[in-house]
Parts: C-alpha cells; structure tokens; sequence
C-alpha cells in the first residue's frame, strides 16, 4: 500500500526555528508530497533546502495556503493571530509555535510524550508549548503518572537561542567584544549585556512580580498535565550559553518515591534519557546535548527537607525538542491517526 503523503507548509522557513523545522522533516522521513515555505514578503524568492532541491520561498498570503494539508507556523505571535485563521479557512491543520494559541480552551497545547489524545479534539489549530515546559513537561509526566505530582518548583538557565538568530548573534558579539576589548556595545536583543553574565528577565514583568515567561511555564503545565491540582511556581533566567536550556526542578509528590525508583521510571519513558553518574561526572550539559532529539534527564536525588520530594536537572535543545521536533511529532500523530482535517 502506497504510504499517503501530505502538502506542507513552514510558516518563519527562513528563521533559525522555521530551518530546524524544515530539517527536521526530511530528517525524519515526514511524507512530504510538496513543501511550500512561506515568510514575509521581504524574504520571497530566497530558497531553502529540502528533498535534494531548492525550493523557493512564498510570502505568507492566505492565497498561498491553498491545497496545503499541514501548515507549521514559526512567525511570530502576530503572524499567527492574523494567518492562522486564514490557514484553515483554506482548509490546512496549523501547528503553531507561537503562544497566541497556547491558553486558547479551543485549542489543543500538546507534546506528543505527554498528551497526544488532545490532539483528537482540535478543531484546526493546535499550538505547541514553550520550549521550557516542553522539556520540563515530559520528565515530569511519567513520574506524575506514578506517583500524583503536587508541587513544582523549577528555576530555569535558559540559552541565547531562545530569543532566535538575534539572540546567538548578540551573545557572540558581546563575547568577541569583551574579550578583544574589555567592554562591548550596548545590548539590543536583551535587556541587559548577556555575556559572561545572567539576567533574570525573560520577556515582561506581569502580575505578582513574575514574568510572561514564568508564567506560561505555569498555565502551559496544569494544561498539558491536564491536572489543575498541580501548583507551579517558576523562576526564568538567560545565561550565555549558545543552545540549550537547563532546569533545576524540584517536585513533591503525593507517593514517595525513591532516587531509585526515579531513575528507573525516566530511563523508560518515551523522550527521555537519563546521564545521572555523579561518580563519572556524567549529568546533562547544553553542549553535547545540543542539535539532539532528546530531554536528559540526570542530579536525580530526594529532597532532603521534606517527605515526598525530588530533584531533577533537565537538559535539552530549546531549538530542536523545544520547538521543531515536537512540531514535527505533533504533526507525525496527526498523520498516523487520520487527524489532518479540519472540523
């Protein structure tokens, strides 16, 4: 039997997330009957790499969603709010990365590892998480499933790569600056200078003193666990560090659970892989881990102030898991399971 292919569309394809996006389908072998990328209209006629060929880009017009089944979005909150809707009036299931989405009731929020029977319900947007909570999301679904998750705690080193091309561009020039001459330029992708410093600021400050950041760490996880008895509390941090976002949590649970116990729950799940030798030196780092597929998971110990608590280091690449490859996933179920369509 002939394996059904589908018409694609990237939304951003000339972005660093639209490309990974784009990689990553013909790295994993998505049956692409045609790829149409699309961006604004001042980077039409430019091309992208895909299948062997150069494809060139369109500009992002709801003309130019006809005939696509799948569109995967990467353009932008604005982008999305305005070519979403015109997407599937022309009949396409959007995947979209932004957070215009995200708190939407009517539209599924979905990492496949965790929740993928949210995506039976879509009614032809469906949105795809923070990048920080994917990764922070799916360690902490087969523990929940274990043992009820009741608390979380997690404080996140988060990688230039977060804030795009702009963000890896100003941290490498803020470095090659220092270091040639002691100083470097005013910041204008980050709030303050991020090389060889940390800021505790991603995005705007909103109620209570948290950022949008925290606290879409907060709704984005009761709303992908599905569990609104989960409380979060969230502290976002970017580092100077090129790819990859690192974060310390720590959970409470309502069933103890040992380290043991844990380590041999993550080393089953789906998506994950633990490096937790603290005799070898062996725990996630950003770097080996970057340009994989991955959440590591390792530092597994018990919280020894209270009765039911651990601690977990997680690790994995923002750009790839946190963003394309779980796009990609989410676009894999849809395939297998007869749900490219629009209600």
């Amino acid at each position: 039997m002939t394996e059904k292919t589908w018409n694609v569309a990237v939304v951003g394809a000339a972005g660093m997330v639209g490309t990974e996006m784009i990689r990553t389908l013909e790295q994993r072998r998505f049956p692409v009957a045609e790829l149409r990328p699309l961006d604004v209209a001042g980077v039409a006629g430019t091309t992208v790499r895909f299948g062997g060929r150069d494809c060139a880009c369109l500009e992002a017009t709801e003309a130019n969603f006809a005939g696509i089944d799948i569109a995967i979005f990467s353009a932008g909150g604005e982008a999305s709010l305005d070519l979403a809707p015109k997407a599937v009036r022309q009949g396409a299931v959007v995947i979209d990365n932004s957070s215009a989405w995200r708190m939407d009731p009517a539209c599924p929020l979905v990492v496949p590892e965790v929740n993928p029977h949210d995506l039976a319900w879509h009614q032809g947007i469906i949105a795809n998480p923070n990048c920080s909570t994917i990764q922070m999301v799916v360690a902490l679904k087969p523990i929940h499933d274990r043992a009820t998750i009741r608390r979380v705690v997690v404080s996140t080193y988060q990688a230039a790569a977060g804030a795009g091309r702009n963000g890896l561009d100003e941290l490498m020039r803020q470095a090659r600056e220092i270091l040639d001459h002691g100083a470097c330029g005013a910041p204008r992708t980050f709030q303050h200078q991020l090389a060889f410093n940390l800021i505790p600021q991603i995005d705007v400050f909103q109620d209570g003193g948290y950022t949008k950041e925290e606290w879409k760490m907060v709704h984005e996880t009761v709303k992908i666990m599905g569990d609104p008895r989960i409380r979060v509390t969230a502290t976002t941090v970017r580092v100077p560090v090129l790819i990859g976002h690192s974060e310390s949590v720590n959970i409470e649970t309502e069933r103890k659970l040992t380290a043991d116990q844990a380590r041999a729950i993550l080393a089953a799940a789906p998506g994950v892989k633990v490096v937790d030798d603290p005799a070898a030196r062996a725990y996630p780092m950003p770097a080996p881990t970057a340009h994989t597929d991955d959440v590591f998971v390792g530092r597994i110990r018990e919280d020894n102030s209270i009765e039911r608590g651990l601690n977990l280091w997680i690790v994995a690449d923002n750009v790839r898991k946190g963003a394309a490859l779980n796009a990609v996933q989410i676009a894999e179920h849809l395939a297998a399971n007869g749900l490219v369509r629009v209600p």
